[in-house]
């Protein structure tokens, strides 16, 4: 099947497509995409439970290290004021950490931005598709009822007046009945009319979704931004309360990071897999969805010269139909208007509905031809399977970034706060710096003396 136009799977659709897979029961798995079989289904949940997994050791990993650090320690020795080895060491640590989670935050950013460039680009496609399809049946409903009202009251008014001459009166009924052929051809390339899928409604659901998917996501950001920064000034001001706070944040969002990344790495998958063969599954479900036949959608999903128009038979005896028309209301000019002068206001009528008509039926040729339909799914794929899949992969790794710098700062900021030195007063507590209780102490000796 050919790809529509602009649009060539990326590699990184090739790549993800090529990763094995497997059902529960870990045996393999078919990288082709069948959403709606139960192999597959366990095969994307396999994937998104490996990020469970990551979770769960990540958790052992920290409780163990902090058990360690609480109940391995040495003791000291009374009246040691002397910091540990290393406290410096695992404070800057802990601050490069942050720092990488930050920058982790900025490609996050830029790929929920792409992904909803994508999907924007995708609603935008199947609005256009859905234009399209309207004015087709726009254009049809407006033609036959043109023709139709011509039946009924110029043709019916020229049959009257031309009574006494019954070649004219059966050159007229032969318009007429050119006119009902041509009506009755016009009304089956309406093929969309009584479709129950609508493409606004698809796009109406797309952009709903897509709305509350971008939100929470920018929430997330704003939150582990928001909990990198709190950290940071609480290292800095050597605030227990605001590090030991923050670290329960960092925890709740080391579990949304998993959480997410388990999420966007199996719809990173089966989006692979759509698209590197997206052609198949479209036509089958919209077949399956639509009821119209395989010709017709065959047609505008591939575009090639494989594929016949199957509309070409219509569209042909209408142009005939309405060239004959033309040239018998030339000939009923000719030969009726010098005997019969009312006839000639039916004929000027006439003439004026069959140019609207055929002006209309040009417009209609053009919009049933399958470029500008498949120009729309070419932009809905380009949509999807380039910017949103690129998005996704790139919030894929602001997860990574962000759950590594989690689980560091979060093994990391208990040995940090230990090394914070104890306030013994409020000003100093206030303060928040170690250098208040010097100059505090500074100014009061000066006092003790003079007593």
């Amino acid at each position: 099947m050919g790809a529509p136009p602009g649009y060539r799977p990326s590699a990184w659709v090739h790549l993800l497509h090529q990763l094995p897979r497997a059902d529960f029961q870990l045996r393999p798995v078919p990288s082709g995409f069948a959403p709606q079989e139960q192999e597959y289904q366990q095969a994307l949940l396999l994937v998104a439970a490996l990020a469970g997994l990551g979770l769960g050791l990540s958790l052992i990993f920290i409780a163990v290290y902090l058990i360690r650090f609480c109940c391995c320690r040495p003791p000291e020795a009374p009246g040691t004021k002397s910091p540990p080895p290393g406290g410096g060491c695992v404070t800057w640590s802990c601050i490069a950490a942050l720092l990488v989670g930050c920058a982790g935050i900025g490609i996050g950013f830029y790929g929920n931005s792409e992904t909803s460039d994508g999907v924007s680009q995708l609603s935008s496609a199947l609005l256009h598709a859905n234009h399209t399809l309207s004015a087709i049946d726009h254009l049809v409903l407006e033609m036959v009822e043109r023709l139709g009202e011509a039946v009924r009251t110029e043709l019916t008014t020229l049959e009257e007046v031309l009574t006494q001459r019954t070649e004219l009166v059966a050159a007229t009924r032969g318009a007429r009945r050119q006119a009902e052929a041509v009506a009755q051809q016009l009304q089956g390339l309406a093929f969309w009319r009584d479709v129950p899928l609508s493409p606004l409604q698809v796009a109406e659901d797309v952009s709903f979704v897509e709305e509350y998917r971008w939100l929470a996501y920018i929430l997330l950001l704003l939150l582990e931004l928001l909990v990198c920064l709190f950290t940071l000034l609480g290292l800095a001001k050597q605030s227990k309360w605001l590090v030991v706070v923050m670290t329960v944040m960092s925890l709740l969002v080391l579990i949304l990071s998993w959480g997410s990344m388990g999420l966007e790495a199996a719809t990173a998958v089966g989006l692979s897999d759509f698209c590197s063969s997206p052609d198949t599954y479209v036509l089958n479900l919209t077949q399956e969805e639509t009821g119209l036949g395989s010709d017709i959608l065959s047609y505008y999903f591939l575009c090639n010269q494989a594929v016949s128009n199957p509309f070409q038979q219509r569209l042909t005896l209408s142009q005939r139909a309405l060239a004959n028309i033309h040239s018998q209301l030339q000939g009923l000019e000719r030969e009726a208007v010098p005997q019969f002068p009312s006839a000639q206001k039916p004929l000027l009528s006439l003439e004026e509905t069959m140019n609207v008509t055929e002006g209309n039926f040009h417009q209609l040729v053009a919009l049933l031809h399958c470029r500008g339909l498949h120009k729309d799914y070419g932009a809905a794929l380009r949509g999807l399977c380039e910017d949103a899949l690129e998005g996704l992969l790139f919030l894929l790794l602001f997860s990574l970034l962000s759950a590594g710098a989690l689980a560091t700062a979060l093994c990391s900021l208990p040995r940090a706060w230990a090394l914070f030195p104890p306030s013994r007063n409020p000003s100093a507590s206030c303060s928040g710096s170690p250098l208040s209780e010097p100059l505090l102490r500074a100014r009061l000796e000066p006092a003790s003396r003079r007593w």
